[in-house]
């Protein structure tokens, strides 16, 4: 199986690069973030297009922001919008933010995820970020038939950054998300 993720940074605006890249390098499945679409506005752009290519889509979105999106030519059941018991942001009464969709793609549960930014690590919206990702992490089951795949916003190590002194301080590299990010690999992820 051929799988691919792409952060789109706006669906729209990538559509005339998405649909030739398709065609050329025909993934068996796409894992798409920051589609900053709702999910009418997705299905009225890309549902055409994408079914032609033989792709089946589950998107979950919200309009301006965020938005996930699975494509696939190999299955597309049992789908999951979110994530169980994710936690929510700016307060626990707000609606849950578009950053998973979970399907069965060809015999493996493959979810696409764009983890919160955490903005900066003296920001509420830093410990959301590693409730997120605890949140994630439970969801995984089955490990040894899971994929989770997506903007991460996570630098695992400091190989990954352009120059690490720069960083310093800041979200992506800190112990707590790189942790949490081990704690989720640890789970039989590969």
């Amino acid at each position: 199986m051929r799988l691919a993720t792409w952060n789109v940074n706006s669906a729209l605006s990538r559509l005339p690069r998405l649909l030739p890249w398709l065609d050329q390098r025909a993934p068996d499945v796409v894992c798409l973030q920051e589609t900053k679409l709702s999910d009418e506005a997705f299905a009225e752009s890309f549902d055409a297009p994408l079914t032609e290519r033989g792709y089946a889509v589950a998107h979950v979105g919200e309009g301006r922001w965020n938005g996930v999106a699975l494509l696939s030519r190999v299955g597309l059941d049992d789908v999951v919008r979110g994530l169980p018991d994710v936690p929510r942001f700016p307060t626990p009464d707000a609606p849950a933010e578009a950053r998973a969709v979970t399907a069965t793609c060809g015999g493996l549960r493959v979810t696409s995820v764009y983890v919160p930014n955490g903005r900066t690590p003296d920001d509420p919206h830093y410990a959301y970020k590693l409730e997120w990702l605890a949140a994630l992490r439970e969801s995984v089951v089955s490990p040894a038939n899971a994929i989770i795949a997506g903007d991460m916003n996570i630098a695992p190590t400091d190989a990954d950054v352009w120059d690490p002194a720069l960083f310093t301080e800041s979200t992506h590299v800190t112990p707590a998300e790189r942790k949490a990010l081990a704690e989720l690999l640890d789970r039989g992820l590969h």
